[in-house]
């Protein structure tokens, strides 16, 4: 049954969805069979995948079917609930075998591509139908009816992309939402009237799933930990060893504690913090604070030979960004002294011994038994001094323990001899702590409520158990979690050493890399990765997510954050003729269209400016929106339109500036589009950053036979080295972030100079719809 449960939350469903799913035998039964199926088509089932899969489990009433439909999720021909329903709806009333796949594949839009161009002129169809309408309800009409009218001329189109754009057009028809627009319609009332029409079970359901999306990060929390015990009551936890002192240790551990949760995040020095490690990070800070306790930074720094001053800096750096202030900063080598007087302990209750077997030969589950393992207490204890003093050569002795781990691991080592100092202790200490014996005893030690761990951790809880009851010590409870993985990367320090030495990126702060110096630098807002980390929210099971769901994190943040400015990739000169001053004109641009209370900026506009060369042709094409010689086009924010008179050539007969003549939009005909421009613009650096990776999976062989080095993009990395840009952003600083208008998220690189800016393109504005395929 736990395996059947695993199995369904590693394709998407939520925990208690999985639950409820296996009370229906014959549900459970044709899940786990559409699962196997679907596996037999692809390597991964994501959850957009798995709710379809689930989707189709429920709702197909022709079983026969089953194994059709699954192999068009599977391939990816089937993508949204639309499509799910029109295939349902086809097998429903074409009983009769075999399937018309032709016919099939055009009542379910298979293989149909909406380009940005149709959903440019459907929408502006539609707005031009309701334009009277729009222009005197303005903000008050109903855009739901537009969205409607859209959609019945598009079916297979993207919603959001369908969104935005009647968004972008309403926004060029009625400008910035005024005070008036921004007030509730007199008959507000009235309008829940129409809710009566909605079934009640309809309306509860999406009332839900927006609620499932809105629920802060700490209330996501709490529902997946509803089965956590509560402070003091570790006994009452499945697996958990009551001895005859746990409960006096639990009374005194209560009395530390005062009764709050106390969670501890406890990296390794070794390294830069990656994404997996941000949800480590929002479940234990985030876990405490939900719970009004508190959590400490610990670092695990028992291994001397890897660690270094700039990872514990990084690490806390990492943490605060993320907007998490730790209780206590601690150490596990501010326990060096009381662990070493604990193992001491151990080997006198005869529960450890001194072993000469060299770590080669006891790695692995089945090495040979150890000839030491019965050795007499007092020369185990005798040398072990001889340990800690030196006087025996590293990797001639260890400290084991007398204990079979839940993986078959036996006697695992607790102390070994490095003859390297210490980050912290310096000569102190020539022998370290392992992992097994360190963090059990560092949460006993700091009164951890909560031991959260990832789930690769399961096969040492019994020996966290059996360590801490071993030595009569407080015993908190290890609670075990999925890691969180992403698609098209790696994040193996190892692996990213390499990246780093044969060149392809430049440090562990690469934008392209998920560490999170890297996202930090690439402009991510820490809130975006915080709600990414929200949304993903926390399972058994192990989830690996494509990289789009955290970009659109992003989207969502920086949309409310970015202040707005233009900017030109690759610039054509264009000259005003008639150009109606003798200087340039200040242009008030607000920071927020659509919200023009959050401030504005000056742009200058004068008798030369740079457009995009895209926004030009010279040639008319069919559905190309901007300028050519025949169609003017608008700019934005200047309430001009501008018309084309002639053009300029190189010798090569490459356009090299145009001579245009303008007219005010409120005198001229409306032009099919607005172009974005700079005047009197500033020179920057632009790098546009792409996949590090091609496939999904570098790291697997079967996928990347070569190895991940040989799947790196070598277009991964774009750089405009002399775009221009509104000179409102001189003077901005470092990690500072805007919306280039048209053209997508971009921040402040560090390398930056005061006379020339570096822009990272942090996202698109839109996600791209072929990224995935």
């Amino acid at each position: 049954m736990a395996d059947t449960l695993d199995l369904f939350v590693s394709v998407g469903l939520s925990e208690q969805k999985a639950k409820e799913t296996l009370k229906n035998e014959i549900l459970t039964g044709e899940l786990k069979n559409i699962i196997n199926e679907a596996r037999k088509h692809c390597s991964t089932i994501d959850k957009s995948m798995g709710v379809l899969l689930y989707g189709m489990a429920t709702r197909l009433k022709s079983k026969g079917r089953a194994n059709f439909l699954t192999e068009y999720i599977a391939t990816k021909k089937i993508t949204t609930e639309l499509q799910l329903q029109s295939a349902l709806d086809y097998v429903k009333s074409h009983p009769v075998d075999p399937v018309d796949v032709a016919a099939f594949e055009e009542a379910c839009g298979v293989g149909v591509v909406v380009t940005p161009e149709q959903i440019e002129d459907a929408v502006e169809e539609v707005i031009n139908q309701y334009k009277q309408d729009l222009l005197q309800k303005r903000y008050h009409f109903n855009i739901g009816m537009l969205m409607g009218k859209a959609r019945g001329k598009l079916k297979w189109a993207d919603g959001k992309a369908i969104k935005n754009e009647i968004d972008m057009q309403i926004l060029d028809l009625l400008g910035p939402k005024t005070d008036a627009d921004k007030e509730k319609p007199v008959k507000a009332k009235a309008a829940k009237s129409g809710k009566d029409n909605v079934p009640k079970k309809l309306a509860k359901m999406v009332n839900a799933a927006e609620d499932e999306e809105t629920r802060s990060l700490m209330e996501q929390l709490r529902g997946h930990a509803v089965n956590f015990h509560k402070t003091g009551e570790n006994y009452k936890t499945e697996g958990y060893v009551v001895t005859p002192m746990t409960m006096e240790l639990l009374k005194e551990h209560v009395k530390a504690v005062g009764g709050k949760v106390w969670t501890r995040f406890p990296p390794e020095p070794n390294g830069i913090l990656h994404i997996g490690h941000a949800k480590a990070i929002n479940f234990n800070f985030g876990y405490a604070r939900a719970n009004g306790g508190v959590c400490y930074l610990r670092y695990d720094d028992t291994n001397p030979e890897k660690e270094e001053e700039k990872y514990f800096t990084g690490i806390r750096e990492m943490v605060e960004w993320l907007g998490y202030k730790p209780w206590k900063i601690t150490h596990s080598s501010d326990y060096f002294h009381e662990l070493h007087a604990l193992a001491v302990e151990l080997i006198k209750r005869d529960q450890a011994y001194v072993c000469h077997q060299k770590l080669e030969e006891i790695r692995g589950h089945n090495p040979p038994p150890s000839p030491w393992r019965n050795r007499p207490i007092h020369e185990s204890l005798r040398l072990f001094e001889d340990m800690r003093k030196g006087k025996i050569a590293e990797g001639e002795a260890t400290v084991r323990m007398k204990h079979i781990m839940e993986d078959g691991k036996v006697d695992p080592v607790a102390y070994r001899i490095k003859f390297t100092p210490h980050h912290r202790t310096g000569d102190e200490w020539c022998i370290y702590p392992t992992y097994d014996f360190t963090h059990c005893l560092c949460d006993s030690l700091e009164n951890i409520t909560h031991s959260l761990c990832t789930k690769e951790f399961q096969a040492r809880r019994s020996s966290y158990y059996w360590l801490c009851n071993a030595l009569d010590v407080y015993c908190p409870v290890q609670w075990e979690y999925g890691r969180l993985n992403l698609y098209y990367t790696v994040v193996s320090k190892r692996k990213i050493v390499k990246l780093i030495t044969e060149g392809i990126v430049r440090d562990w702060n690469d934008p392209r890399l998920f560490t999170l110096t890297a996202l930090r630098r690439r402009g991510f807002p820490p809130e975006a990765i915080n709600n990414f980390c929200a949304k993903v929210g926390v399972t058994m099971a192990q989830v690996t997510i494509d990289p789009s769901l955290l970009e659109s994190c992003v989207r969502d943040e920086l949309n409310l954050t970015a202040p707005r400015a233009m900017a030109v990739l690759e610039p054509l000169k264009v000259t005003i003729t008639n150009f109606p001053s003798d200087k340039a004109i200040d242009i008030d641009v607000p920071d927020f269209p659509a919200e023009p209370s959050k401030g504005s900026h000056k742009v200058k506009f004068g008798k030369t400016i740079y457009i995009e060369k895209t926004d030009f042709k010279e040639n008319m094409e069919k559905g190309y929106r901007r300028l050519t010689p025949d169609q003017p086009v608008g700019l934005r924010h200047a309430g001009y339109v501008i018309t084309l008179e002639s053009m300029v050539k190189d010798k090569k007969g490459e356009v090299t500036e145009l001579k245009v003549k303008c007219e005010k939009a409120d005198m001229a005909e409306k032009p099919k589009a607005f172009v974005h421009w700079v005047s009197e613009p500033i020179s920057c650096e632009i790098r546009l950053y792409e996949r590090l990776f091609k496939h999904k999976h570098p790291e697997d062989p079967e996928e990347v036979p070569g190895g991940f080095l040989t799947d790196c993009n070598k277009d991964s990395l774009t750089v405009i080295p002399a775009a221009l840009l509104d000179a409102s952003v001189k003077g901005a600083k470092v990690y500072d972030k805007f919306q280039f208008e048209r053209i997508g998220y971009f921040s402040i690189d560090p390398d930056s100079k005061p006379d020339k800016l570096v822009f990272n393109r942090t996202v698109n504005l839109k996600e791209d719809a072929g990224k995935n395929v």
